[in-house]
């Protein structure tokens, strides 16, 4: 568990930092980058996720393009969460946050400020919103590709 209580007050506090403030924004500079695009039917998402590796880890990882409060924030928690980790790791970081969406037991503990979303999945509109990031990297960096 983090070290810090994750009440509603707080999970918004993250969500509309990482929203307003993305850290992982853009189109990165530099070669080596490997990308896909992923998108919604049913809200304005529309965007590439970027990574690097080298030396087996996770060295950069980047989104850009449009995207709703939800996405935004979730993608860009999800490339703060992954740098520095290999595939397997990041494989592992987007099943705990998989299960978490769907109510499912799930390790609080490798989440950090990805808990903000752990009342996502009582929202069945923003389910997809939420992962949409997660599933295109996890797909990226050679895992399967789910229907979140």
């Amino acid at each position: 568990m983090p070290t810090f209580e994750i009440t509603p007050q707080i999970m918004r506090e993250i969500i509309m930092d990482h929203y307003s403030n993305p850290r992982h924004k853009g189109v990165p500079s530099g070669e080596g980058y490997r990308k896909i695009h992923t998108d919604s039917v049913n809200c304005i998402d529309d965007f590439d996720v970027y990574v690097k590796e080298d030396g087996g880890k996770i060295s950069d990882a980047r989104w850009e393009g449009v995207a709703c409060t939800i996405s935004s924030a979730s993608t860009d928690i999800l490339c703060d969460r992954v740098i520095g980790m290999d595939a397997d790791e990041a494989h592992r970081l987007v099943g705990e946050f998989l299960a978490m969406i769907e109510e499912k037991p799930y390790d609080s503990e490798i989440l950090d400020e990805a808990l903000a979303f752990k009342n996502t999945g009582k929202q069945a509109a923003r389910i997809h919103c939420a992962t949409m990031g997660w599933t295109a990297l996890d797909e990226l960096i050679g895992g399967t590709k789910s229907n979140g």
